[in-house]
């Protein structure tokens, strides 16, 4: 990489002006493009440096100029992209772009999620179809919520690659104040574990919402965190420590804290909401709706023990109905 680095964020929701806002904060030298599909806000963010519609409070310091909804323009610029798109929507997203465009470029996934149709998690994703070397995706992952970062309290990011190197020059990209790095090289479990986590952050939502208390999620929270265990293991069986940050820790705060949009979807089901009532008033996308359909494809082929998966799937797919669907988990666990 050049000395000045040349680093494009796509997408225009909270996590992605969350990463705006470590890149700029963040003192090495480096020029910083933005793309988002949303042209009203592209000319608000210009005139007035805030994101009308996430994380309003945070003031953007990307020159006006390097903002735009071309995406072909703003990736040619650059020799870093950091994807932040809802995995829903990544396919349709980079439709106009050739994989000859991302040729010799580097790839951050900041996404949870797996990609539509193809079941497939964001590095693979870009592996497989846009003929990225692995050696030159990053996978970036918690625990860490964009409105904890915009209120700037102390955060904590795993950076993971096969490439130690490029892994540790992302992340000097990212150290700040307030947000500290680790590195890794456990590039598919963290990216899993980062899916993972959202589909049982929709479970302990929907607890939440036909009744159960603190007791029993974190008996639900301790099985979790085995089925990630037990998932990761049999995709990528490497030497981990499943209690690291990256996936315990990501896990947690995702399941627990207010700022969860997939316990907030979770809690609204739980409540007797349809999923696309849910979707409609949060008017933000739960990564874990789509991740238990993901999931559920992806492990007919593994066929892990995943009780608790199986019941947010039967819950949102299948309209099962949540109390029930809950009830019956309740006596798979321990």
């Amino acid at each position: 990489m050049d000395r000045v680095a040349k680093i494009a964020v796509i997408g225009g929701g909270s996590w992605a002006t969350a990463n705006i806002k470590m890149l700029a904060d963040n003192r090495t030298p480096k020029e910083i493009y933005w793309w988002m599909r949303n042209t009203e806000a592209i000319d608000h963010i210009r005139k007035y440096r805030h994101n009308p519609n996430y994380l309003s409070s945070v003031e953007i310091s990307v020159l006006p100029q390097n903002i735009s909804h071309d995406l072909a323009e703003i990736v040619s610029k650059a020799e870093i992209i950091l994807l932040n798109i809802p995995a829903a929507f990544l396919k349709d997203a980079l439709g106009t772009i050739h994989p000859d465009a991302l040729k010799g470029k580097k790839i951050i996934s900041a996404i949870k999620g797996f990609v539509p149709d193809e079941n497939l998690i964001i590095g693979e994703f870009m592996h497989y179809k846009y003929h990225i070397p692995l050696e030159d995706i990053v996978v970036m992952s918690g625990p860490c919520h964009a409105e904890e970062v915009a209120l700037e309290k102390l955060s904590y990011l795993t950076i993971a690659s096969p490439s130690n190197e490029l892994a540790s020059c992302f992340a000097g990209l990212l150290n700040t104040r307030y947000i500290k790095t680790n590195i890794s090289d456990d590039i598919y479990g963290t990216e899993y574990a980062a899916v993972l986590k959202n589909i049982y952050a929709v479970a302990s939502g929907i607890c939440h919402g036909v009744g159960y208390g603190d007791n029993f999620q974190s008996v639900l929270i301790s099985n979790a965190i085995r089925e990630i265990k037990r998932f990761v293991d049999a995709v990528h069986p490497i030497d981990r420590d499943i209690k690291e940050s990256a996936y315990l820790g990501d896990l947690l705060v995702t399941a627990y804290s207010q700022f969860s949009r997939n316990r907030m979807f979770g809690n609204m089901i739980g409540k007797g909401y349809t999923v696309k009532s849910a979707q409609l008033e949060m008017n933000m996308i739960a990564e874990g709706y789509y991740a238990a359909n993901g999931l559920h494809q992806i492990n007919k082929t593994y066929k892990v023990n995943m009780p608790i998966c199986r019941a947010v799937y039967a819950v949102l797919y299948e309209k099962h109905s949540p109390h029930i669907e809950m009830k019956l988990l309740s006596e798979q666990l321990s």
